[in-house]
């Protein structure tokens, strides 16, 4: 335990690491939220912006107001999903979003900072992926980020130190089943 220990504290604030959780698969979101949950538990101090999603009521807001209110920061950027709006508001929540993304990565007052959903920014032509890299070039060297969504930009798969791919094998979706609280929301 003892090599273990020395491991860890050693390396709670050496380098802040760029995570990306991409592809079409269930899990992106929820593989961020674990992370951060993980984070406040070891006392770290997290911010987390979703992009895009606009409930208010979604279990992971429930939970980390209630589990984490001083640790967990959670802001909701978006109008709701970007097929059943029209694309001009969900453009202008976007761009709020990311003047706040901007705002909390240079503060240096987070150990880790979640974007959910981010590469829709770039996706959808909103904010120009060299923005994004070049925000990310200049952040607190200790500051770790995790990015959501879907088709990562190739950029931003460069620049990340760990990224994994969601792949879609089966969902209940294709065989009529709604999406349901507690599971995907």
């Amino acid at each position: 335990m003892v090599l273990l220990d020395s491991y860890y504290e050693g390396n709670m604030t050496a380098q802040g690491l760029v995570i990306i959780n991409t592809g079409h698969g269930k899990g992106k979101s929820t593989a961020a939220f674990g992370q951060a949950l993980r984070a406040a538990g070891q006392g770290m101090k997290v911010c987390i912006i979703q992009f895009i999603k606009g409930q208010t009521n979604t279990g992971e807001a429930l939970a980390f107001a209630s589990a984490f209110p001083d640790r967990i920061e959670l802001h909701l950027a978006g109008t709701g999903f970007t097929w059943q709006q029209e694309m001009e508001t969900v453009k202008k929540a976007a761009l709020a979003g990311w003047e706040l993304a901007k705002e909390k990565i240079l503060s240096d007052d987070y150990d880790l900072i979640v974007l959910d959903e981010l590469t829709y920014l770039t996706g959808f032509d909103i904010v120009p992926e060299e923005e994004i890299i070049s925000l990310l070039r200049k952040r607190p060297k200790r500051l770790h980020l995790v990015i959501t969504g879907r088709d990562a930009s190739q950029g931003l798969i460069d620049y990340a130190d760990l990224v994994t791919e969601m792949r879609a094998i089966k969902h209940p979706f294709s065989k009529g089943v709604k999406a349901q609280k507690g599971i995907e929301f």
